[in-house]
């Protein structure tokens, strides 16, 4: 009996999802190369690069949980069980996530990618390169050249190539240049900026916390997500306009005064001016893409993948889950990846795209519908019939952040229930109309003396042959 020969596979990529992915592969025996474009974090004392927190639900966890990870991400997270909004006067109102105990995480980004890499490397299989960083790759040998340090070409030979590496993935430009490639590209017109805001002078919260605070002002917000050091991370979105549009302290202050008057205490002024006028805002984009797979020698994860805006905090979970799914549909094929990087493709793609679409309707949400009467309204029907049917009727936002219910199968049901509600409501309105006509008739009949509603159901009974 031949012995199995052991799958080589090169991970492009270090970052949360590639170096998780490395993880997962380990577990399966693979031989698994590491390689990150740049410097290794654990060693960095200032990471540059996105840093917006993350909020980790039940999909990141369940991907965690299978890498024997969750309980140490969890102990250093915050729950957050509800949105609290601010508004302009001051109020602050909370809007439930869901019900009972049901929270999604704050995690530090840094914090988690670090306990990752640590998890892949305690692998003996796994080996870990920094200031790697793609230059192309063969997909028909499974050759994939990386340039170290700017200078030394580093070849490798594997079985699979794995693009983990972020929205402007390099495995995914060379996949456009192999195959016939969809690709699409979106920058949205806001950018972000983080701010801080610091623990009080006491070591407290300075907010309440176990909330993903938000100030809603329609084109424009601002959100805060607690940290396990007592301060939140604090982030500013706005078009680029507007950013653009501040060139003085007097200006920034102007808008804060207006627009965020309640976090100015809790920023601080002169924090506040030191870090906008310090800072770019840094931009916001969707990617698409298919197929996911080149023959059987590369797939795509993650951000290379499918990035997506922030604003559904599904980002890393859907990355995470890409892990899962794609071990799963390993399992289903015995590792063969001629078959089973197609059926990835296949299954993964409508998911991934469903769900970039929903992080841009949550923006719409979160910067403007929670302000309105109808969204509440939509809040409180949500939960009532999530009450009374708990298994028929599960709110979109439900689905999607406290199950494993496939993303397009959640906007699926999404638009089932919107159906639902504008015939209930079309049924409520014409029952209310025919009500208010009957009693009009009623009265303006005993009124003038003329037959009323009563008086002709009566006589038509009547003439009935039997």
């Amino acid at each position: 009996m031949t012995e199995k020969k052991q799958k080589h596979v090169a991970i492009c990529g270090g970052g949360l999802v590639g170096s998780l992915c490395a993880c997962f592969m380990a577990r399966r025996g693979y031989k698994v190369e590491l390689f990150e474009m740049r410097p290794d974090i654990r060693t960095q004392k200032v990471v540059h690069g996105r840093s917006i927190n993350l909020a980790l639900s039940v999909r990141g966890r369940e991907a965690l949980n299978s890498v024997g990870l969750e309980e140490a991400i969890i102990k250093h997270g915050v729950p957050m069980y509800a949105r609290m909004i601010h508004d302009l006067d001051g109020r602050r109102r909370p809007i439930p996530y869901g019900k009972g105990n049901q929270h999604i995480m704050s995690v530090d980004r840094r914090l988690l990618n670090e306990l990752l890499l640590n998890e892949a490397e305690r692998h003996p299989n796994v080996t870990t390169y920094f200031c790697h960083k793609v230059q192309k790759c063969n997909f028909e040998t499974g050759e994939v050249v990386f340039l170290k340090d700017g200078k030394e070409e580093v070849r490798r030979k594997v079985d699979l190539i794995v693009g983990s590496d972020g929205a402007h993935s390099a495995v995914r430009q060379q996949m456009m240049k192999s195959v016939r490639f969809d690709f699409q590209q979106e920058y949205i017109p806001h950018g972000y900026m983080e701010l801080t805001i610091p623990p009080t002078t006491s070591g407290d919260f300075a907010m309440e916390v176990n909330y993903l605070h938000i100030w809603p002002r329609n084109e424009f917000m601002m959100i805060a997500l607690p940290n396990e050091d007592r301060s939140y991370t604090t982030t500013l979105f706005m078009p680029f306009e507007m950013f653009e549009a501040i060139k003085t302290e007097d200006q920034l202050m102007d808008l804060f005064h207006k627009y965020y008057p309640d976090s100015l205490p809790l920023l601080g002024e002169e924090n506040l001016k030191k870090i906008f006028f310090s800072t770019k805002a840094s931009p916001l984009l969707t990617v698409k893409c298919s197929p996911y797979h080149v023959g059987d020698k590369a797939v795509l994860i993650g951000d290379a993948a499918h990035a997506m805006v922030p604003f559904y905090g599904q980002g890393m979970n859907c990355g995470f889950e890409d892990c899962l799914v794609l071990t799963d549909i390993l399992d289903k094929y015995g590792d063969d990846f001629s078959q089973a990087l197609p059926a990835y493709t296949k299954f993964r793609n409508p998911d991934a795209k469903a769900i970039c679409d929903l992080a841009m309707y949550n923006y719409t949400e979160m910067r403007a519908l929670v302000n309105t009467k109808s969204f509440l309204l939509r809040k409180m029907l949500d939960r009532i019939l999530n009450t009374v049917f708990p298994n028929a009727w599960v709110p979109l936002y439900t689905m999607v952040t406290f199950s494993r219910t496939r993303y397009h199968e959640c906007v699926a049901r999404r638009a089932w229930q919107d159906k639902v509600l504008h015939r209930l409501g079309i049924t409520i309105s014409w029952t209310a109309m025919i009500g208010v006509g009957l009693a009009l008739w009623t009265h303006l009949a005993a009124r003038h003396g003329g037959p009323s509603p009563l008086d002709i159901v009566h006589k038509w009974s009547t003439n009935i042959e039997l």
